[in-house]
């Protein structure tokens, strides 16, 4: 499969960066860079949530053609070029999306070409659209003692990829009672719990699945909710995800440790058992970007995501 994301496939189309490239000058590069979040940001709300009240029908993996999202009210306003869409896959911090040729419109499988309609691009994850997660993200799988994979659910064993060792999802301090309180990480709007497989500063560098001011981490027994029947995905883009039990939740007995990240809080949770409160004089804010609204400080209907923390 051909990407334009730094890590995926085989490097999709030879195009520059076009108008969100760099250089120029220091006004015209800040220009430069905020098309290149509303674009970006554009691509996510359209591919990730609103493809259905546009029209736009994405096939099994989430893909939908490139010549009708150009077509989208928010992203025909900023007119982006061919190259320009090339950048916001390949450029992407996080690695939101990929590209590829259709195979309906370019049965050559031409990466050259720079005709919208020759190309299907998706958000590599983050939807609340209902897909099939297993058409979209691989499945994740308990290694025997011999080192091999639990087969698939066609018995093939061939599409999995063996647990991580690391599966740590981050939050925030004013959602962490909530959290507790509803016993346990919640999808919360969105079709999977976003989980890392490390911290942003790893020296390995995970790329997505954590926000870098996440204030709590918790780490995942994900073996454990996996011999409980529960299903466990991994995007193209390194994201741990899981649609939970059957309540749509990952249930604190699987918080293996919840330790603070930030303003030192110590270790909350262990083996599923409370450990300790969030101490008294902590300063708790709202994280910028996330609403309050029932896992948030002031209560009230919103998607509060104290079930969803700090997952990009």
């Amino acid at each position: 499969m051909a990407t334009t994301s730094r890590r995926g496939g085989r490097g999709g189309p030879k195009t520059g960066r076009g108008r969100g490239g760099s250089g120029g000058s220091r006004g015209g590069g800040a220009a430069r860079d905020r098309r290149e979040v509303d674009l970006s940001k554009a691509l996510s709300r359209l591919l990730r949530h609103q493809a259905g009240n546009a029209g736009i029908e994405l096939d099994r993996e989430g893909y939908a053609p490139l010549d009708k999202v150009l077509q989208w009210g928010p992203i025909r306003s900023l007119a982006p070029s061919f190259d320009e869409i090339v950048a916001a896959v390949r450029d992407s911090d996080k690695q939101r999306f990929a590209l590829k040729p259709s195979p309906a419109t370019n049965p050559d499988q031409d990466e050259s070409s720079a005709e919208p309609s020759h190309w299907l691009i998706r958000a590599n994850q983050g939807h609340s659209i209902k897909l099939d997660s297993e058409a979209l993200l691989k499945p994740l799988a308990i290694p025997s003692d011999s080192g091999s994979l639990a087969p698939d659910d066609d018995g093939s064993g061939s599409g999995s990829v063996p647990v991580p060792e690391t599966v740590v999802h981050g939050t925030y301090f004013a959602f962490w009672p909530a959290i507790v309180a509803s016993g346990g990480l919640k999808t919360m709007g969105r079709n999977h719990v976003h989980c890392s497989i490390g911290l942003p500063e790893d020296e390995a560098g995970v790329v997505s699945g954590m926000r870098r001011d996440a204030e709590l981490l918790i780490y995942l027994d994900v073996v454990a909710s996996i011999k409980d029947g529960m299903k466990w995905w991994i995007s193209d883009n390194g994201v741990v995800l899981t649609e939970g039990n059957a309540e749509g939740m990952v249930p604190v007995k699987y918080f293996r440790e919840v330790v603070g990240r930030r303003q030192n809080v110590g270790v909350l949770w262990r083996n599923g058992e409370k450990v300790a409160d969030l101490p008294e004089g902590l300063k708790i804010r709202a994280p910028q970007g996330k609403n309050r609204g029932s896992h948030g400080p002031r209560g009230g209907r919103g998607r509060g995501r104290g079930g969803r923390g700090a997952g990009a």
